[in-house]
């Protein structure tokens, strides 16, 4: 059977019904965009009724809900055309009127996730809110997919195994070669798409140094088998005995096991009074407690939780949540912060030895060609010291035997920190993008 068109339908409409033409023409111009009838899916006429209509489209909503249905159905779409009809659709529409438009559109994104074909997060892909042209295609293509599984019964939107259906179902369909890609799949086009435009970045001077970037970071980066996250794993295992690790009274660790720490794995020579004064035992402490939510207080004692048992049992989850941590923002860090250790571990990814000084004077030049105009190599100095605690706490760096005017000797990435930088980078490069709100 031929395909419906489009400009036929509307011909059509207004010959037998010519009360609903120009509404059905405004509908079907917001829907299609000149694209065939043919290519739409039930995601695109849900959007359209539940969020475009009410949101963007002027006009009385009721008639042009009406009109599209009856387009719809002249072209043979009666599953669509039922969607203009339905009880979901009134609702809605009602709830923005009534309640106003965030009510309105939490409404039609809970009727959304309810038809079971919006494709839902898997591990190999968080879906962006602010989607590039190949990640729109990779939506609607995993979208249709689940449609067509709703259709033929081997997804039920609202059985028990709905959610491993749909992700299962979402992973295969992105993984899979496709003809239509040349042999390619639609995760490899997202992952290039952002990991391009992470290279492309903000300002010449960071386009130059992430350049080489986009080859290195193409492919998952290898773990290092040989690399054990000591001071982790001893603070874990210490939090996991029935005692836990205690606490002072202000709740920092005591200094009988702030000063084991730091003999035994070199993070300070001389006396130490408390664990304010070994930072990367303070660092590896909060990191594992309020970002990798490995260590929960309760009272004067630190005890390890089920994702902590979970990260000692697994050394490649523990190898995601560490390198994950190189980039995640500190209690009161903002964006220019991040911007800032992202920036630091490029330039230290190849191993190469920067003194303080320089160091954050050429992150300084990176950042504010990034837009941050005022910043001063005093500004970045706290978000790279906050770096290399993270990597002193992970073992990821060792300190130049070279003296520093400033006291603080030149660190350099071992190989596993190389291997942890890259592994760093590339997860940001690929995270999704996000509005961002104000609170």
């Amino acid at each position: 059977m031929p395909a419906p068109d489009v400009a036929a339908l509307l011909s059509e409409l207004e010959r037998s019904q010519p009360d609903v033409a120009d509404d059905a023409r405004v509908a079907v111009e917001w829907l299609i965009g000149g694209e065939p009838l043919e290519a739409i899916t039930q995601l695109d006429v849900c959007e359209f009724l539940w969020y475009t209509l009410p949101l963007k489209v002027t006009g009385d909503q009721a008639a042009i809900v009406r009109a599209l249905g009856a387009l719809l159905r002249l072209g043979g779409m009666e599953r669509y055309a039922a969607l203009c009809a339905s009880p979901t659709t009134s609702q809605i529409l009602r709830t923005y009127t009534r309640e106003g438009d965030e009510a309105g559109t939490a409404a039609y994104q809970r009727a959304l996730a309810a038809t079971g074909v919006l494709p839902p997060d898997v591990p190999e892909l968080r879906w962006s809110s602010i989607m590039g042209p190949e990640e729109v295609g990779a939506h609607l293509a995993c979208s249709a997919a689940l449609e067509l599984a709703v259709v033929s019964g081997e997804l039920d939107p609202e059985g028990n195994e709905r959610k491993q259906r749909a992700e299962g179902l979402t992973r295969r369909w992105l993984t899979e070669s496709r003809t239509e890609l040349g042999g390619d799949n639609w995760l490899n086009r997202v992952h290039g798409e952002r990991l391009n435009r992470w290279v492309l970045g903000r300002g010449a001077a960071r386009r130059e140094l992430a350049q080489p970037f986009e080859v290195r970071l193409h492919a998952p980066i290898p773990t290092p088998e040989d690399h054990r996250f000591e001071a982790l794993c001893w603070l874990l295992e210490l939090a996991s005995r029935p005692e836990g690790v205690p606490l002072t009274k202000r709740h920092n660790i005591v200094r009988a096991l702030a000063a084991e720490a730091a003999e035994r794995f070199g993070w300070r020579a001389g006396g130490v009074r408390g664990e304010g004064d070994v930072m990367a035992l303070r660092t590896l402490r909060l990191v594992a407690q309020h970002e990798m939510g490995a260590l929960a207080r309760t009272g004067r004692r630190l005890l390890i939780t089920e994702a902590g048992r979970r990260l000692l049992a697994d050394p490649a989850a523990m190898w995601r949540a560490a390198t994950t941590a190189l980039l995640t923002p500190a209690t009161g860090e903002h964006e220019m912060e991040i911007s800032v250790r992202e920036v630091g571990l490029m330039i230290m990814a190849d191993g190469r030895e920067l003194a303080c000084g320089p160091l954050a004077e050429r992150v300084t030049e990176v950042v504010v060609g990034e837009g941050w105009r005022t910043a001063t190599p005093a500004d970045v100095v706290g978000p790279l010291a906050e770096l290399r605690h993270r990597l002193e706490a992970f073992d990821l760096c060792v300190s130049s035997p070279s003296p520093s005017p400033a006291g603080h000797p030149p660190a350099t990435l071992t190989p596993a920190g190389r291997a942890a930088a890259l592994t760093a980078l590339r997860g940001q490069a690929l995270r999704p993008r996000q509005y961002v709100t104000l609170t």
